[in-house]
């Protein structure tokens, strides 16, 4: 099974998911929830009528709260996001909504002050960057006893960004089909993607290790290669049988909130598998060959 031999369709596969992905993040913006941008989120059924978002609106606009955004949920309920309201002001709009569509229950109601934002912001940032130096001077120590060892380590960091990369990604699709936002559970996946994809990398880089004192005949693609096809069955049954069947269950029966959370985690684990062995140890063998240098030569005329 020739898997590098097909390394650039593999790096090819990922861009085409991430690419797009990207573009329309930045297009439409980040869709940073109340836990990041501040604010407060409503969730409300009436028992009653079922008014329309806009008139919904109409209410918060008289309330003096402006850019309110109305959104329906799967259980019939709205889902109300606006700037961050005091508790007088969540009471006026209760009232106010409560006068105009009859009996209301309250689902929940969530409110983060825009300092509380920045610092979950700024420490989900913290906490990325740290544990992405630690993995790398833990991958540089324990393959001390190998030449370039440092590569490992520059190889396993851009695994996890592309990770990293396919989990936001498909967090912008789903926004656009959705209504995803970026949340604390959101980061919650994200550390958890980061931890599984650097253990899954270290495996490979171990089996790598290990058959470089077995196999010192062979060349690196070749060894790296046979490397990875002795830890595919072992990476692709540890995800199933551990994670991914107990989270596609919460997708299928969960409520919304663990949907979301549920299905990024899926795809953030299933990308961590994948870039273990199609993308670390591709760009250990790219970096290996030098192949970059070969890309802008003008391949020489015949005869």
């Amino acid at each position: 099974m020739n898997i590098l031999g097909k390394r650039y369709i593999l790096f090819g596969f990922s861009l085409l998911i991430i690419i797009p992905g990207l573009i329309i993040m930045f297009t439409r913006g980040i869709p940073l929830s109340i836990d990041f941008k501040g604010g407060s989120l409503l969730e409300v059924k009436f028992d009653a009528a079922q008014p329309a978002p806009g008139e919904i609106l109409e209410v918060y606009d008289s309330s003096g709260i402006k850019d309110a955004q109305v959104q329906t949920s799967d259980t019939g309920s709205f889902i109300i996001r606006s700037e961050f309201m005091q508790n007088e002001t969540r009471d006026a709009v209760l009232t106010a909504l409560t006068d105009k569509f009859g009996k209301l229950e309250i689902v929940r109601f969530d409110s983060v002050g825009p300092s509380i934002g920045e610092q979950v912001t700024s420490r989900g940032t913290l906490a990325v960057i740290v544990s992405s130096l630690l993995v790398v001077l833990f991958i540089a120590w324990s393959f001390r006893g190998v030449q370039n060892a440092f590569r490992y380590g520059i190889c396993a960091i851009l695994a996890m960004i592309h990770d990293v990369a396919i989990i936001f990604a498909i967090t912008a699709y789903g926004s656009l089909l959705f209504g995803w936002e970026i949340d604390a559970l959101f980061l919650t996946a994200l550390l958890t993607v980061i931890g599984f994809s650097m253990q899954d990398t270290i495996v490979v880089f171990d089996r790598i290790r290990e058959n470089m004192s077995i196999y010192r005949r062979l060349d690196f693609e070749t060894l790296v290669n046979h490397s990875i096809v002795q830890t595919l069955q072992r990476s692709i049954n540890t995800q199933l049988m551990t994670v991914e069947f107990l989270l596609l269950a919460l997708i299928l029966f969960g409520g919304a909130t663990l949907q979301e959370f549920a299905s990024i985690l899926l795809i953030g684990l299933m990308s961590g598998t994948y870039s273990s062995i199609f993308i670390a140890a591709p760009i250990l063998v790219l970096w290996e060959n030098r192949e970059w240098e070969k890309w802008f030569k003008p391949k020489a005329l015949a005869g």
